[in-house]
């Protein structure tokens, strides 16, 4: 039986949010080199115009850790939930809300439901240890990645 570890945070952007979310979604084979993991090779393939399927494959010191993940898209909503297929967290679920903060500023609203299959015992602060040490790494990846969008619309490339 898995373990449901929640967390989330929000990040702001320097783009407006309709742009900010284009960016976000606007998936590719070097997405992770942008959020700071070079050993990563990331296979986007467009089921429908709002469906995406990604595959990840992570190459460790103890090989290879593959993850697929559906992504549904919601543009109009400037939303997307992503859910884990397979790989070691599967069932996992990520929801992304961008949000206008006024003209040229946009926040996203990240919330998680991850589930841990790996750990055999895990008590209420073991939990809150790994909620803490997943946010402080999915947040990381997204500064760089809001450091990446924020040069993009400031060249005029979004």
């Amino acid at each position: 039986m898995p373990y449901l570890i929640r967390y989330c945070f929000s990040q702001r952007f320097f783009a407006p949010a309709r742009q900010a979310y284009k960016w976000c979604t606007d998936y590719g084979p070097k997405d992770h080199i942008l959020m700071g993991d070079e050993n990563a090779d990331r296979y986007v393939k467009h089921l429908t115009e709002n469906t995406v399927l990604i595959t990840d494959v992570f190459h460790t010191g103890k090989g290879d850790v593959k993850k697929q993940k559906l992504v549904q898209l919601y543009p109009d909503r400037l939303s997307w939930v992503s859910t884990h297929l397979t790989g070691p967290n599967k069932y996992s679920q990520f929801i992304y809300e961008v949000s206008a903060e006024g003209k040229n500023k946009s926040r996203l609203d990240f919330t998680a439901l991850h589930l841990e299959y790996e750990r055999e015992k895990m008590d209420d602060k073991d939990i809150r240890v790994m909620a803490d040490k997943f946010q402080k790494e999915d947040s990381a990846a997204w500064k760089r990645l809001a450091d990446a969008l924020n040069k993009d619309y400031s060249r005029g490339s979004t």
